[in-house]
C-alpha cells in the first residue's frame, strides 16, 4: 500500500505506461494491457493501489465521455448509404448471438439472469478497437470496411437500448408499483428526450457558434454538456451512459462535432484507462482460474460464430464471400461496452463478480485473438479462401452494384484557412475545374464562406485526429493558408502519418520547392511577394483601373 492518494497514481500512470508499450509490442489493443494493470496493482496481486474512490470517479468520467463520444459521430447517413446490409447484419448478429449464447450458457449451467447477462455481453463488438485497426490498414472506406462501420453503428444504438432495459430491470420487488415506476420512467424520458430536441433546434447550434471563438471553451463546454446530461440521466431513472450519449447525439447535427470528438478522443482514452484498471483491480484470479473452461467455450463461440453469422447474412444478400469474410473478422471479440454492461450489473446486483471475471476473461481473450485475425486478415483469407465458396452466391449483384458508386466524397484540393488569401486559392483552383474544400477554425469564417458558395468545414490543421478523419485518398494538393509555420510544420507532420500521397503547399519565409520525407513535392510560398508579382504586371502592363478594382 502506498502512503498516498497522490503516489498510489503516480505508481498507476507509470505501470500503465509501461505495460501498454508492452501490449503496443505485442499489437495488442491498450484494453488489455490496461486490465493487465488493475490485475498486477489491485488486491489481487500486489495491492498497491487502493484509491478506490478516485479511479471509481475517473472511470465514471471515461465512460460518460465513451457514450458522448459514439452519440456524437453517431451518423445514421453511413447505414443509409449502406442500404439494408448494415441492418440485416447489426440486427441478424445481435439477435443470433444473444439466442444461441443464452441456450450454450443455460447448458453450462448458468442461471436464467446470469445467462442473459453472458448472452447480451457476447453480442457487440468494439467499434473503438475495430475503428482503429481499419485506419491502421487504410481500410475504412473499402466496402467492408463500411459496412462494418455501418453495423457496428446498430451495436451502438442496441447497447443504449440494452442499458435502458437493464436498469428497468432493477425495480423494487414489490410489483405493484412497478407499472407505475415504468410510466413515469417513459413520461420523464420522453420529456427529457423533448427538451434536448428544442436544445438542438434552437439553442446549441447557435450557442456553440459563439464557443469556438475559443477552442478551450468549446471543449469545456462539451465535457460539461456530457457529464451534466450524464446526471440528469441518472436522476430520472435511466443511467448517466444514456444520458451522455443523448448529449452526443443532441450535438451530432452541429458543425463543430467532428472537432469536438477529435479533441475528446485523447481525454477519453486517458480517462478508460482508470474504468479498464478499476475493473481489473475487482477481478479475483482466483475465481478466474474457475472459470477458465467456459471462458474458452465463450470465446469459440465468439470468434468463429458472429463472423459466420455475418457471412452468411452478407453471401445471402449479394455480396462477394471475401467482403463478407473481412466484414465478419470484425465481429470475432466482445465489446468494452460488455465490460461495462457487465460491471453495470454487479452494481445492480443482478449478477456477481464471477460472471463479471468471465466476461472479462472471454474479453481478454477475444480481443487478443481478433486483433491479430484483423491486422492479417488478408493472409488469413488466402489460407482458408477456397472453403468459403459456400458463403457465396452465383451472381453476387449487391457487391457489384455498389462497386459502380463513388458513395466516399473526395477533393482534388483541400485548403487551410479561408481568409482573402485562402478563398483566392479556392476560387483560382475551381475555375481550373478542381474540386475544393476549405477548412477553417473560425466559425465565421465558415459562415463566410458557405454563404459564397465554397465548400467549408470546420477544423484544426493542427489536429492529427481531424486530419485523418479526412478523406485524402485520391486529394492532389494540400494548402495551407494560413501564414503560422507552427500549423505548417504540425500539418506536415499530420499528412506524413496518415500517408498523404498528394503534394502539399504552405507560406513560409522564403519561396522554395523541395521533397519531405514521406512525403511528395512540398511548394512554400510567400503571399506578399506573389501579390507583389501581380501587382507590378498589372501596372506594367497599365491595367492600374484593375488594380483598384
Amino acid at each position: 500500500m502506498m502512503s498516498d492518494v497522490f503516489s498510489e497514481f503516480a505508481l498507476l500512470l507509470f505501470a500503465a505506461s509501461v505495460v501498454g508499450l508492452v501490449a503496443i509490442k505485442l499489437k495488442q489493443p491498450l484494453i488489455v494491457g490496461f486490465i493487465a494493470v488493475g490485475v498486477l496493482l489491485g488486491p489481487s496481486v500486489s495491492g498497491l493501489v487502493t484509491a478506490n474512490d478516485q479511479v471509481d470517479l475517473l472511470a465514471k468520467l471515461g465512460i460518460s465521455l465513451l457514450l458522448f463520444i459514439v452519440g456524437l459521430k453517431l451518423d445514421l447517413h453511413i447505414i443509409k448509404a449502406m442500404g439494408p446490409v448494415a441492418l440485416a447484419t447489426g440486427v441478424g448478429q445481435v439477435l443470433f448471438t444473444s439466442l444461441v449464447g443464452y441456450f450454450i450458457a443455460a447448458a453450462i449451467g448458468f442461471n436464467p439472469i446470469e445467462s442473459v447477462y453472458i448472452a447480451v455481453a457476447l453480442t457487440f463488438s468494439s467499434t473503438i478497437i475495430i475503428v482503429k485497426l481499419l485506419s491502421d490498414k487504410r481500410e475504412v472506406d473499402s466496402l467492408h470496411g463500411r459496412i462494418a462501420v455501418g453495423f457496428l453503428i446498430v451495436q451502438d444504438i442496441l447497447v443504449i437500448v440494452a442499458m435502458i432495459v437493464l436498469n428497468a430491470m432493477n425495480q423494487p420487488e414489490n410489483s405493484q408499483n412497478i407499472g407505475l415506476q415504468a410510466v413515469q420512467v417513459l413520461f420523464s424520458g420522453a420529456a427529457f428526450v423533448f427538451i434536448v430536441a428544442l436544445l438542438m433546434r434552437y439553442v446549441l447550434t447557435p450557442l456553440l457558434q459563439t464557443m469556438a471563438h475559443s477552442n478551450e471553451l468549446l471543449i469545456l463546454f462539451s465535457i460539461a454538456w456530457a457529464v451534466s446530461l450524464g446526471a440528469i440521466g441518472s436522476s430520472l431513472g435511466f443511467s448517466k451512459e444514456v444520458g451522455a450519449f443523448l448529449a452526443g447525439v443532441s450535438l451530432a447535427s452541429t458543425p463543430y462535432r467532428d472537432i469536438i470528438g477529435s479533441r475528446l478522443t485523447s481525454l477519453r482514452d486517458f480517462l478508460l484507462l482508470f474504468f479498464f484498471v478499476d475493473l481489473g483491480a475487482s477481478l479475483n484470479l482466483a475465481v478466474m482460474g474457475e472459470q477458465v473452461t467456459s471462458a474458452l467455450i465463450f470465446s469459440f463461440f465468439v470468434i468463429v460464430g458472429n463472423p459466420l453469422i455475418v457471412m452468411i447474412i452478407m453471401g445471402v444478400m449479394g455480396y462477394r464471400k471475401r467482403t463478407g469474410f473481412l466484414a465478419g473478422l470484425t465481429v470475432a471479440q466482445i465489446s468494452e461496452f460488455s465490460l461495462i454492461l457487465a460491471a453495470l450489473g454487479v452494481s445492480l446486483g443482478h449478477i456477481n463478480n464471477s460472471i463479471l471475471g468471465l466476461i472479462t476473461l472471454v474479453g481478454l481473450i477475444t480481443i487478443s485473438v481478433s486483433t491479430y485475425m484483423i491486422l492479417y486478415s488478408q493472409n488469413l483469407y488466402q489460407l482458408i479462401a477456397p472453403w468459403l465458396g459456400l458463403f457465396e452466391k452465383k451472381v453476387t449483384h449487391r457487391e457489384s452494384s455498389i462497386e459502380t458508386q463513388n458513395t466516399a466524397k473526395t477533393y482534388d484540393c483541400v485548403v487551410f484557412g479561408l481568409g482573402r488569401f485562402g478563398r483566392t486559392i479556392v476560387a483560382s483552383f475551381e475555375d481550373k475545374g478542381m474540386t475544393v474544400l476549405g477548412v477553417d477554425f473560425n466559425p465565421e469564417v465558415i459562415k463566410k464562406s458557405l454563404s459564397k458558395g465554397i465548400a467549408a468545414h470546420y477544423g484544426d490543421a493542427e489536429d492529427i485526429e481531424f486530419i485523418a478523419s479526412l478523406n485524402l485518398n485520391e486529394t492532389k494538393w494540400i494548402v495551407c493558408a494560413t501564414h503560422d509555420k507552427h500549423i505548417n510544420k504540425a500539418l506536415t507532420q499530420a499528412l506524413v502519418g496518415i500517408n498523404f500521397k498528394g503534394s502539399l503547399a504552405y507560406t513560409a519565409g522564403e519561396n522554395s520547392t523541395h521533397l519531405v520525407d514521406g512525403l511528395g513535392e512540398v511548394l512554400e510560398i510567400i503571399p506578399y511577394e506573389f501579390a507583389a508579382k501581380y501587382a507590378a504586371e498589372k501596372i506594367l502592363s497599365n491595367k492600374v483601373n484593375e488594380l483598384r478594382n
